[in-house]
């Protein structure tokens, strides 16, 4: 018998890293041949890449205008394949811009979808719950109070827990890290993590390094980059060209999180990631203005940074886009910095954001899910 085949599709770095563990799960459950859009994590773990997550990489309203030519035709080439190839089942993962018209296109073709990590409808855009509801047939989600509210709406949901509860740990102890890395365990460690886009770097970086030019003012404060994967250095001297020294380092986001007396961190994925490790953190993420105004008028939660929403509580201060300045970032790293009553609290914080985050196995636990759909 021909083996089956299976659309798997990945907008952005974040679900680049889920679906390369997805697709090993899924062929072990089911031999299927997997084939999709995503990045080097997905490549590497056997998908037969038909397009790269960043041809429609970017964030923001106004900014996704000019990429919408680009987006309908890799929604086009994907729907396309998936005729031709007989696919068995599509799984959509995240980056709903792309995906919910993906969707339309393979529902109509008769290929049933599975979405994985839904559209964020209790943040904004909620009528989009009744797009997921005509176009897919079963989704999966990873944050708990998701599971109710698509469920009221009446689809077909499985909260699976959070995939990054498997994987975000170090290698190493803060000392080993310091060591290997020309720095002195004993001062202060800062890492940042501004952004894994060149449009977030653009707006993000150069307020993170004015904010750490103050904080330079104190010659005890260590500053680590953990550089996200597939960004050159040239991007970042683009933007900002610091009068002291950051120690950049790829491929050890964990160990340099996990030695971080606190990390400044772009809202993201990454501040689900510094939680899991117990890193007091303070959140920053700029957008463009005209986004920014189109966005205070349709986002509907009272915090931004996913940790906050999770805990239901301000447990990491987050500072978008007006509040985010030099000076304010530099306050409230001091206050960590310099209060280890205030270190302590927000770590008891972020260990209940952990502890419902669920347990491990969430992908194992999705992939049972997807594969039953075949």
């Amino acid at each position: 018998m021909n083996a089956r085949h299976v659309l798997l599709s990945a907008g952005e770095a974040s679900g680049d890293m889920y679906g390369a563990r997805l697709a090993q799960a899924l062929r072990e459950r089911t031999g299927a041949q997997i084939f999709g859009m995503g990045g080097a994590r997905m490549a590497a773990s056997g998908v037969d890449l038909i397009a790269d997550y960043h041809e429609i990489g970017v964030v923001g309203i106004t900014e996704v205008l000019r990429k919408i030519p680009t987006v309908v035709g890799v929604q086009r080439r994907l729907a396309r394949e998936a005729v031709q190839r007989q696919a068995s089942l599509a799984i959509l993962i995240d980056s709903p811009g792309t995906h919910l018209g993906t969707a339309r296109r393979l529902k109509s073709a008769g290929i049933p979808v599975g979405y994985f990590i839904g559209p964020q409808i209790w943040a904004w855009r909620a009528g989009r719950v009744r797009i997921v509801r005509r176009r897919v047939k079963r989704i999966v989600v990873i944050f708990p109070f998701e599971e109710p509210l698509y469920r009221k709406a009446g689809v077909p949901v499985d909260f699976v827990g959070h995939p990054l509860v498997d994987v975000v740990k170090p290698s190493m102890s803060r000392d080993e890290f310091a060591r290997t890395r020309g720095l002195d365990p004993s001062r202060p460690i800062v890492t940042l993590m501004p952004g894994s886009r060149p449009s977030e770097i653009g707006l993000n970086y150069p307020l993170v390094i004015a904010a750490c030019e103050r904080l330079a003012q104190d010659a005890r404060i260590q500053f680590v980059h953990a550089a996200a994967p597939g960004l050159s250095p040239e991007l970042f001297s683009r933007y900002a060209q610091p009068r002291f020294p950051i120690h950049r380092v790829e491929g050890a986001t964990y160990d340099a999180l996990a030695a971080a007396d606190c990390a400044i961190v772009a809202s993201g994925t990454a501040t689900v990631e510094a939680a899991l490790l117990g890193t007091p953190m303070v959140v920053i993420y700029r957008v463009a203005p005209l986004t920014a105004f189109i966005l205070r008028r349709m986002v509907r939660t009272p915090f931004f940074a996913m940790v906050n929403l999770v805990a239901g509580k301000r447990a990491v201060p987050e500072l978008i886009q007006d509040d985010f300045s030099p000076a304010n970032v530099e306050r409230e790293v001091r206050r960590l910095l310099d209060s280890p009553d205030a270190r302590a609290e927000m770590k008891a914080s972020l260990a209940e954001v952990r502890a419902r985050l669920g347990p491990p196995g969430a992908i194992d636990r999705a992939a049972d899910i997807f594969a039953a759909m075949m």
